[in-house]
């Protein structure tokens, strides 16, 4: 397919990548300043098979959707508008739309912390012409659907960019006004669509509260006009058209740091470096990552820690204003109730672990109370993709969090030890643990040598002689749950077969 003279002054590169770690490796090209994430969110979003060109793959919707505005007389400059979000990582529609499938819930992806201006700060009116332009790529792909979903992402990355604290109520207020605005914004152009298509679908009778002063000038009244120019609407052509949900491929592709309205989950890159949003953040105070670096080893922390009531709090705020938002995930109460957080000291002792699981490498952190007792994990991937190194983020919050409220060692060593997936087998770097069945299991029977002192563990071993041999090479499958054999004793497969995704 003839591309657009609007990439020909695109500097691009070259690399392998895979839509998953399942998947073949392909030749994907995209621009250079693009990371190995973006390059296999592309690769999934493309679809298919062989090699992947940004450029073929985006004009491959952007030329016929743009016909189709024209058709409807919708006189809008559709196919610039897509081209400079997706350049400018901005904004991209879900695979069903780069790949042409039809009879799906279409859905957008817009990345907030993109729309963050230096010396400027957040383009309002940038941020309210791509939801427009989302939902007539949206309505224009899938006439026939009465729902869409234009959904916002990164969050904790523009606040970073602006130097508020998400714990804050000016945080709080910044995330619902981009919400009523984007709400605003969509359903003025779903209402647009109606007069050309003749068509109503409109859900009556929400009234929605005017949106909280926001700490970016202009936001507020932008997002007051747009609910104030719906309410009056005759008609919209959607029943629903924003929603909050999970990062897909398109966040890949954009470079999403956090999916919708969460919060970051720590500062550091799975390769070591800083993120986006921790760079961000020290730069709206003037502060280096030499300055940051020696403020931790002062024992301060540069980086904010945030609750998990603030995060539901800032979900709650942002999600009244949007047609659909998934629960927030919260746990019963607990029989006996966890006693109290103990926090760790602002100056927190521990070591930094080093080693090679089959190829694959793991940074394992711990931090200490002053009487040497565990009282938080970090694990940080080098080779794996953004799905993975997230599951491992929340997983290490999790036992971190576990351990705070008094849930001792042992119960994690005994409820993670032998866990099995790849990566596993032989470990370099760290000699009191040869092998392991996981990066899960080798974290705990690392924890459980320095922490606790065992040296009774039983041994990693395979269930398959080949289990251990060149399947787990780097580049093998990501989390296979192998079944354990129907000789074990019961006690070996109670440890074997431990669920860690569906």
């Amino acid at each position: 397919m003839r591309t657009a003279s609007f990439w020909h002054g695109v500097r691009m590169r070259r690399t392998l990548a895979g839509s998953d770690p399942d998947a073949p490796l392909r030749l994907v090209s995209l621009p250079a300043s693009w990371d190995e994430s973006a390059a296999s969110a592309l690769a999934a979003l493309a679809g298919g098979a062989g090699p992947v060109r940004l450029a073929v793959a985006a004009e491959g919707f952007i030329r016929p959707l743009a016909e189709r505005a024209v058709a409807i007389g919708l006189e809008v400059p559709l196919a610039e508008r897509l081209r400079a979000l997706l350049l400018c990582r901005r904004g991209a529609p879900d695979a069903g739309i780069w790949q042409g499938r039809a009879g799906e819930v279409s859905g957008f992806a817009l990345n907030l912390a993109a729309f963050h201006v230096p010396g400027f700060g957040f383009a309002v009116g940038d941020f309210a012409e791509a939801v427009e332009t989302a939902v007539y790529t949206l309505a224009l792909a899938r006439p026939d659907a009465s729902r869409i979903a234009v959904r916002m992402a990164d969050l904790a990355g523009l606040l970073a960019a602006l130097g508020l604290d998400y714990e804050s109520t000016a945080a709080r207020h910044l995330g619902a006004a981009i919400a009523a605005l984007l709400r605003g914004r969509a359903d003025a152009a779903s209402a647009r669509l109606a007069r050309l298509r003749e068509r109503a679908s409109r859900v009556p009778g929400q009234n929605l509260p005017p949106p909280p002063e926001a700490p970016v000038p202009g936001l507020t009244e932008a997002a007051a006009r747009a609910l104030q120019e719906v309410s009056s609407a005759p008609a919209l052509f959607h029943a629903a058209t924003t929603a909050l949900a999970p990062a897909g491929p398109a966040e890949g592709l954009l470079g999403v740091e956090t999916a919708a309205v969460a919060p970051a989950f720590g500062p550091l890159r799975p390769e070591g470096g800083l993120t986006h949003t921790a760079r961000a953040w020290l730069a709206a105070r003037g502060i280096s990552a030499e300055a940051a670096l020696a403020r931790m080893l002062a024992g301060e922390r540069p980086f904010p820690i945030v609750s998990p009531a603030a995060a539901a709090a800032m979900h709650q705020e942002v999600a009244t204003y949007l047609h659909e938002a998934a629960p927030l995930i919260s746990a019963g109460p607990l029989a006996p109730a966890p006693s109290a957080k103990e926090a760790l000291p602002a100056r927190a002792r521990g070591y930094t672990q080093k080693v090679s699981i089959a190829g694959h490498r793991l940074y394992l952190r711990t931090g200490e109370y002053a009487d040497g007792r565990l009282g938080e994990i970090a694990v940080t991937l080098n080779k794996e993709g953004p799905a993975v190194r997230g599951i491992m983020d929340a997983f290490a919050t999790a036992v971190s969090l576990g351990l705070q409220h008094g849930v001792p060692l042992e119960e994690f060593v005994e409820a993670f030890l032998c866990t099995r997936f790849a990566p596993a087998g032989t470990v370099d770097g760290d000699a009191a643990v040869p092998r392991a069945t996981s990066m899960i299991d080798y974290a705990f029977r690392n924890l459980a040598a320095n922490y606790l002192g065992r040296r009774d563990l039983p041994a990693a071993e395979p269930e398959d002689p080949a289990e251990f041999g060149a399947a787990q090479a780097p580049g093998a499958p990501l989390l296979p749950l192998d079944l354990p054999a129907a000789s074990a004793s019961p006690g070996a497969r109670r440890r074997a077969l431990r669920l860690v995704s569906r």
